[in-house]
């Protein structure tokens, strides 16, 4: 008989593949803010060059549903673990393969090309990664502790932007801005792998739960849990992606356009709007270090509320907060101090928190256990292609044409999709996940 998992053991081994990812995903934005756009593209103005090296960003939204599609399917089938632990290793490798890259100096397009699939690597890991997480959080939680259980995962989005900052913050101390273009970039990237070998060795570890063994003696359906999410269980996939777009919107213009408006300098587009503030990049990453702290607070303090009085009103109430805070946006930039930069990372940073939080239990909550890792996967990671990919690259067009008003606005109307979405979906924090 399997050992049951213990906290430490969930926890550990849920929150390591989300710091993974959070890391990955920030170390990449800030190279494509910062280095990309010279080592791997050459635009003819530095806008398309931003553009263009966001937009690889993008790429890995692309592949992450097939990546759900693939590993929903087996995690379905043949169990969590083994899931679990593939879908870490395809993310781990694609990340520690950037590292190694020719620019395209060195071999020209095909620099930008191979980038491109490793993007694509990362993307069909990441597919598996967040789903698999979630199910093993709140498959192993004891009654009424789902909620709590489920912002274990969450917990490692504020550790990855931790100490992907931290290195950034530190490799430039110690090598200069000039390096850190030039080669010191890579470090970040490699490093990651001491990250995914921990993640290994406490996933390796790990049993399937109880509520998975049981549902395995049952007989299997005859539908692939991909169609059965989609045909038999569509209504909770399509307002769960809904649910997801104002977290998604918020968190890339937090940590994407935010970082390129902070840092860009203080030159005007030809429709008369500011695109920049022209703050140093060290000072960025010391506010953006700040407002992880608050992530991970607002991630905690859901996870105990949402047992008590329910994921759905929880996040209604967030929502609104979101859409409020799409409509003060640009007064928080437009001011241009560091304080005023301060409390915009902070607010935002502590919505996404509250909205993130809930969803590692409310998504998986929606769908039966048989298609549970592809329903909540599908879910997270379609709203991601949808949201998430492309945020970043309208903000900034948005900003050029009709200012910090119509990426605010553009904030707001996703946060009113998502409200639409939780207004016509059901609680779940009774529900009984066999």
């Amino acid at each position: 008989m399997n050992k049951p998992n213990s906290l430490k053991r969930v926890a550990m081994a849920t929150m390591i593949g989300t710091a993974i990812e959070y890391f990955d995903n920030y170390i990449y934005t800030m190279a494509a803010v910062l280095v990309f756009n010279h080592q791997f593209f050459h635009a003819a103005d530095p806008l398309s060059g931003q553009i263009a090296a966001l937009s690889t960003l993008a790429l890995t939204f692309i592949a992450r549903p097939l990546g759900a599609v693939l590993f929903g399917h087996f995690g379905d089938r043949l169990g969590r673990k083994n899931t679990f632990v593939m879908s870490l290793l395809v993310m781990g490798i694609s990340t520690v393969v950037i590292g190694l890259l020719p620019t395209y100096d060195s071999i020209g397009i095909w620099a930008t090309i191979l980038l491109c699939l490793c993007r694509i690597g990362q993307g069909i890991g990441l597919g598996g990664e967040w789903g698999g997480a979630a199910l093993v959080a709140i498959e192993n939680a004891p009654e009424g502790k789902r909620g709590w259980y489920g912002t274990f995962p969450q917990l490692g989005a504020p550790l990855g932007l931790l100490l992907a900052n931290g290195v950034f913050l530190l490799i430039t101390a110690l090598f200069g801005q000039a390096a850190m273009t030039d080669w010191a970039w890579r470090i970040p990237f490699l490093s990651s792998f001491v990250l995914v070998a921990v993640g290994l060795y406490v996933r390796l570890k790990l049993t399937e739960a109880p509520i998975f063994i049981a549902a395995l003696k049952k007989p299997k359906p005859k539908t692939l849990p991909m169609m059965e999410v989609i045909v038999t269980h569509f209504k909770p996939f399509f307002l769960g992606m809904l649910i997801c777009m104002a977290g998604y919107v918020l968190f890339y213009i937090m940590i994407a356009f935010s970082q390129i408006y902070a840092k860009s300098a203080p030159t005007v587009s030809e429709a008369g709007y500011a695109m920049g503030l022209g703050f140093s990049p060290q000072i960025f990453t010391a506010l953006l270090m700040c407002s992880a702290i608050s992530l991970a607070i607002t991630i905690a303090i859901s996870g105990k509320y949402i047992d008590i009085v329910g994921r759905r009103i929880w996040l209604i109430w967030t929502t609104v907060g979101v859409a409020l805070f799409g409509l003060v946006l640009p007064y928080f930039l437009e001011n241009g101090t560091t304080l005023s930069l301060f409390w915009f990372l902070i607010i935002g940073m502590g919505l996404i928190g509250m909205g993130y939080g809930p969803l590692a239990s409310f998504l998986p909550e929606l769908f039966p256990t048989h298609a549970r890792y592809s329903g909540a996967s599908l879910t997270y990671n379609i709203a991601g292609l949808f949201g998430a990919s492309v945020a970043a690259i309208i903000a900034l067009p948005l900003n050029a044409n009709y200012g910090l008003k119509g990426v605010g606005i553009y904030l707001t109307l996703n946060a009113v999709l998502s409200l639409i979405g939780l207004w016509f979906i059901t609680e779940t924090r009774d529900r009984q996940l066999l």
